[in-house]
């Protein structure tokens, strides 16, 4: 019985870890990626252009 109980926590553990790491794979990619990689590019924009901002008013 000290068996069963010394390996039950590591392999729930286990468990877990493959299952966060099935769900992460399967959201890469798909449907999703052209909407995730559209929001990525307009805050990269913005920040690019917040950057810029400031040097133009400096002139």
């Amino acid at each position: 019985m000290e068996i069963v109980s010394a390996l039950v926590p590591p392999v729930f553990m286990a468990a877990l870890f493959i299952g966060l790491v099935v769900t992460i794979v399967k959201s890469q990619g798909g449907a999703n990626k052209a909407k995730e990689d559209g929001i990525v590019d307009t805050a990269l924009a913005r920040a690019e252009a917040a950057r810029q901002a400031p040097k133009a008013m400096d002139s």
